[in-house]
């Protein structure tokens, strides 16, 4: 049967009229924008996150932008970002002014760990910002003592990771500032874009991120500072209010499929395949992606495979940032982040979405023995 690598119908349609009923008082109070439905997203979102505020923004990537502009990032400054990850990331240091500065990642996890944040810190250090790739934190307990050690603020890169847990926090509760995105195809997923820009205990800073997302404005026409519109808009907060409360369930439904390809699928050499490792203490990997590594450069003829048969898969990401041509003047080399290199050369996503069957399941696990039985 095919499977493909996301099917978002199923959990729209759970939420369907419920939202329908929500967009007709939308409709009938005519507010549109940072109306009551944002506001009471924030509340529940930082009663979810652990966060002592929430801030509504149009994006993930406007999420970490402001975080950014929060902290007064800027021309002369560097920003520490893995490599390996989406490019929002690095696009929204540049777009500051600031230059991002790429590290390598852990093989095991591939996310950032403390010793390299380290390694790359400079007298010009603004903000680290490392990136919980795929649903699973990054190594966090060190990389704040290594931030705390040189005074450095801390921005999480949540946009994949909303719920995932590690050393008994969860996303959102270590860095000063976090950035989370709700695209349509994360766990938690808007209709359209929007994002939202967590404060960890600063109410300060937290009334500042306020500020910026409204071009900078406080009272009304009164710009303190150049801002953004980074407004979320009711619309998008409604559906991700109808949604927050089967959040937990559908984590548990992804980890519940990956538990079963992680035993299903014992039976391929490790020479031939890697599968994710769940290595954070105390963690809980949300699985956004179940992404395992094709070993012997067989990535791309298994991929075409899978596709042969109907079952969707799908390569974060091909080309590490340091790689970008937009990205070419800082002037790093091939070979210079070895382990990225080599996971964007390996990686490959399975579907893991929780609306899965049993049968699903299945197929894509045959489709994978299938080619590995060949390939031996």
């Amino acid at each position: 049967m095919p499977v493909p690598m996301l099917e978002l119908a199923p959990q729209n349609v759970s939420v369907k009229e419920q939202i329908l009923q929500g967009l007709a008082g939308i409709i009938d109070r005519s507010s549109f924008i940072l109306g009551t439905n944002v506001k009471a997203l924030e509340e529940e979102l930082a009663a979810y996150s652990g966060a002592a505020s929430a801030i509504g923004m149009s994006s993930g990537t406007d999420a970490l932008l402001v975080a950014l502009m929060a902290l007064g990032v800027g021309p002369g400054d560097e920003v520490i970002i893995p490599t390996f990850t989406f490019f929002a990331t690095a696009g929204v240091v540049a777009r500051t002014g600031a230059t991002p500065v790429f590290i390598d990642l852990d093989p095991v996890t591939f996310n950032a760990t403390g010793a390299l944040v380290e390694a790359a810190i400079t007298p010009r250090t603004k903000a680290i910002m490392p990136v919980h790739l795929f649903g699973q934190l990054a190594e966090m307990p060190a990389i704040m003592a290594v931030a705390a050690k040189h005074g450095i603020p801390v921005i999480e890169d949540a946009c994949q990771s909303l719920g995932a847990k590690g050393w008994g926090k969860s996303a959102g509760q270590f860095g000063e500032l976090t950035g989370c995105s709700f695209y349509p195809t994360k766990n938690l997923g808007a209709f359209g874009d929007a994002g939202m820009t967590l404060v960890r205990d600063d109410a300060a800073l937290a009334a500042r991120v306020r500020r910026l997302r409204v071009h900078g404005m406080e009272p009304v026409y009164v710009h303190h500072e150049i801002g953004m519109n980074g407004r979320m808009d009711e619309f998008q907060a409604l559906v991700l209010r109808a949604k927050l409360p089967l959040l937990e369930g559908w984590h548990a439904g992804r980890r519940r499929h990956a538990q079963w390809y992680l035993e299903r699928l014992q039976g391929v050499p490790q020479e031939q395949m890697a599968l994710p490792l769940e290595a954070v203490p105390d963690g809980r990997h949300i699985y956004n992606q179940f992404t395992i590594r094709v070993k012997g450069g067989r990535r791309d003829a298994l991929q075409a495979h899978l596709k042969a048969l109907g079952i969707g898969c799908a390569v974060y990401y091909p080309i590490c940032l340091h790689e970008q041509p937009c990205f070419k003047d800082l002037g790093y080399r091939n070979g210079q982040l070895p382990e990225s290199e080599r996971a964007a050369q390996e990686v490959l996503s399975l579907p893991v979405y929780p609306e899965m069957t049993e049968a699903m399941r299945e197929e894509v696990a045959q489709g994978l023995l299938s080619f590995f039985s060949n390939a031996g």
